[in-house]
């Protein structure tokens, strides 16, 4: 039983149905009813075309489905037009599907189940256990957000901005549960790449694989975090490297910059450093002038300040620090990181205290927390 084919179909096969006349919520439940009798049948008797297979059998429980519900008894002609058996047009409705599933009238949390679900093929609890939220409250989101794009047709033209946000939310949430949603992201990104012609789904994949490449030498053995600098470079994914670099080389070559390929551009550089000393911070910041000019976002001005503390020394950094506002995520330990490369510790180990207190997460609350205590002990001898 090939699971990475069958996932693959669903896009396909949703988007058949829902061009046959299905709404969006029951097209998606008679596919993943096709799904549950293929992985029954398809071991003793595999079929030839298992597109075809999965559409005439979703059909069907469409059909059916139909028939059984009385208050959709004036849709009982849609029977009669059931196509004659044969071959499927090899139409791909991938793309309609990812604009479909990343609507602009649903929340982000609901965008990302519906296209884990839908896209990605994923189970409702897998999803549940990826987002470490109950199975039932998961149903529920993916079942508001079914009704909410039921009504949306296929011919509405869809926004490659929202998708690459939503991709990118599913990337950003790594690996938890039994699903690893960082390499499910770039699965997905790599499906819309193949769909759709646009330099910045290039650059966001090109960023993905970047991040990913040094996966293996975020963490140390005991769960602790590991800085960019710190990392052991021999444990980076080189060929992930090699072909991020490739794809934004190829991206950059069209001349139509966008966010994501600025920022895979600030990635590579950062791979292409043999040692953390090396790193091209000039070039760093320049990229970093240019996610400015092209979001604006407060976010990428704190980063672009950590990057002009090491191109041009800590002051630096820290003056462009002082014109952003100190309730920024991580502001404290950012600030208290560039104190520290200036010269005041106790400085930098009041704030690396303070950021540990607003941490996202117990990992970086740790090494944070870890950071304030080596100053502090340094301070005391």
């Amino acid at each position: 039983m090939d699971e990475a084919l069958l996932r693959s179909l669903i896009p396909g096969v949703i988007g058949t149905l829902v061009r046959r006349g299905a709404d969006f919520a029951a097209a998606e439940d008679a596919v993943q009813d096709a799904l549950v009798e293929a992985l029954r049948a398809w071991p003793a008797d595999p079929p030839r075309d298992a597109r075809g297979w999965l559409v005439t059998v979703a059909w069907r429980r469409y059909l059916d489905a139909v028939r059984a519900d009385a208050a959709r008894r004036r849709r009982e002609d849609r029977v009669e037009e059931e196509p004659a058996p044969g071959p499927v047009p090899a139409a791909d409705d991938t793309l309609q599907l990812f604009f479909l599933c990343a609507h602009p009238s649903l929340t982000p949390s609901s965008a990302v189940a519906l296209t884990l679900r839908a896209v990605g093929g994923l189970t409702t609890r897998q999803i549940a256990r990826a987002y470490l939220v109950p199975e039932a409250t998961m149903a529920q989101r993916i079942s508001r957000a079914k009704r909410t794009v039921s009504g949306v047709r296929f011919d509405q033209p869809g926004d490659v901005a929202t998708v690459l946000r939503v991709l990118y939310l599913v990337f950003n949430e790594g690996y938890s549960g039994d699903v690893d949603l960082a390499a499910e992201a770039i699965r997905l990104t790599r499906q819309l790449a193949t769909a759709v012609d646009h330099p910045e789904v290039a650059g966001l994949l090109a960023l993905m694989l970047l991040h990913h490449a040094r996966r293996a030498a975020r963490t140390a053995p005991d769960g602790s975090l590991v800085p960019l600098a710190e990392q052991d470079r021999g444990r980076w994914d080189t060929a992930a490297i090699a072909e991020g670099v490739g794809i934004l080389q190829a991206a950059l070559a069209r001349d139509r910059l966008g966010e994501f390929q600025a920022q895979a551009a600030v990635a590579a550089l950062h791979a292409d450093a043999p040692t953390a000393e090396e790193t091209d911070w000039v070039q760093i910041v320049e990229w970093y002038d240019e996610l400015v000019r092209l979001t604006g976002s407060p976010v990428v001005r704190l980063n672009r300040a950590v990057a002009l503390g090491e191109a041009d020394g800590p002051r630096a950094g820290l003056l462009a620090l002082a014109e952003l506002d100190a309730s920024l995520p991580r502001y404290a330990a950012v600030a208290a990181y560039l104190h520290e490369r200036d010269g005041d510790l106790a400085t930098a180990a009041r704030l690396y205290a303070e950021a540990a207190h607003k941490a996202p997460d117990l990992a970086e609350r740790h090494h944070l927390t870890r950071q304030a205590a080596r100053l502090n002990s340094r301070g005391s001898r």
